[in-house]
């Protein structure tokens, strides 16, 4: 068995790549970056170190690694016989993964079972996305291709800090979560060990979403606003704390009622989340959690998304407000949406940035309280 990866990053090394290693499959990574497919083409294996309670390390070996961006016959030549096809690259490069997958599927031998397509990412219905982009670019061709892959969305759920030191090795945290619809595979689904099938997807990636990810983003914004550099550190201050519980109380009123979720099972979940940011064997910092503070304040991400369903819902919103206000004073020049951010705040009026970056429409409830917040943050910044 055969599985392509997208992005031989921290998370496809350290997560997806180790699940598939664990299935059996020989992982054939590809990545952009010259300097990363060079080292993983140098090792014989890597570790993925699990850091804090119950954490063990983990060997990976049986991999290769493509540059895709000097080398796309060959990466299409690997999909063309592969058994799954996983990404894990950022909702935004999907459009980019897309092209390989069709010269690969235009490849791919019929009589072979069809090709097990998942995209990994912190987005709502990613594999849709990268299913979308595939059959535009098929174009005409793509009813002689479509019996060749199924699609399937996924959730998926590890903490992986940014790494130090060089090398392949990954340190993560020991915890994890991969849920992936079953109904596209059938009978058959890909043999990976750790992750549940389940019937209906969109729960668990709502839960995910509006808990973990909604949970770190507010640890990092609150945590960079105190000038607190980890993101163990800043749970570590009672008062961060607090806000960070309150917020996701209120998703979780949301996760409660719309999925008839039963509440103390997601009051465990979320002591569970907490839990694991508090890992201080963990050297996650608030400027990596933080960054991207554009894509965070979108219409359907982790603030924005579940605080406008509570609204509508006539559930409270205000801890979810108050962390949309620490992002709005999120600052780090080394990230170029936070950049990018500052410079709108300082050059938009606050109803054309509410608009812009929220996606809201001006007739919805949540659109002038995120107006007042902009409002404030403009008024708060230097001449």
């Amino acid at each position: 068995m055969k599985a392509v990866h997208f992005g031989a990053g921290n998370i496809g090394r350290g997560f997806v790549g180790l699940l598939l290693h664990e299935g059996g499959y020989e992982l054939v990574f590809s990545d952009v970056s010259a300097s990363l497919v060079e080292a993983i083409n140098s090792a014989s294996s890597y570790t993925v170190h699990e850091v804090g309670e119950g954490g063990v390390d983990k060997e990976v070996t049986g991999f290769r690694a493509i540059d895709s961006s000097v080398d796309a016959e060959a990466l299409v030549d690997e999909i063309a016989t592969a058994d799954v096809v996983t990404t894990a690259v950022g909702p935004t490069i999907l459009k980019f993964v897309a092209p390989h997958i069709v010269a690969g599927l235009a490849l791919r031998d019929p009589s072979l079972p069809p090709l097990q397509i998942m995209a990994c990412e912190n987005a709502i219905g990613a594999t849709d996305q990268l299913r979308e982009h595939v059959v535009e670019l098929a174009g005409e061709s793509w009813d002689a291709l479509a019996s060749r892959a199924v699609f399937a969305n996924t959730a998926v759920d590890r903490i992986v800090p940014a790494q130090s030191g060089g090398g392949v090795d990954v340190t993560v945290e020991p915890f994890y979560e991969w849920a992936i619809e079953r109904p596209p595979f059938g009978d058959t689904p890909p043999n990976i060990p750790g992750a549940h099938f389940v019937d209906d997807l969109e729960p668990y990636i709502e839960r995910k979403l509006f808990t973990v990810n909604t949970g770190h983003a507010t640890t990092a914004y609150f945590g960079a606003q105190a000038g607190i550099d980890r993101i163990s550190d800043a749970l570590s201050n009672h008062e961060i704390a607090a806000k960070v519980e309150a917020a996701l109380e209120e998703t979780s009123a949301l996760l409660v009622e719309k999925h008839e979720l039963d509440a103390d099972v997601q009051g465990e979940y979320r002591a569970t989340i907490l839990r694991r940011f508090r890992n201080a064997a963990l050297p996650d910092t608030v400027w990596r959690v933080g960054r991207q503070p554009l894509r965070k304040l979108s219409r359907h991400e982790r603030f924005v998304g579940p605080a406008a369903e509570a609204v509508d819902r006539g559930l409270p919103v205000d801890a979810l407000v108050s962390a949309m206000a620490a992002a709005l004073e999120f600052s780090d020049a080394e990230d170029a949406q936070a950049v990018d951010l500052q410079r709108m705040l300082r050059e938009l009026d606050a109803e054309t940035f509410t608009a812009e970056v929220t996606g809201l429409d001006v007739e919805h409830p949540l659109y002038a309280r995120i107006v007042e917040i902009v409002s404030a943050r403009k008024a708060a910044l230097p001449a």
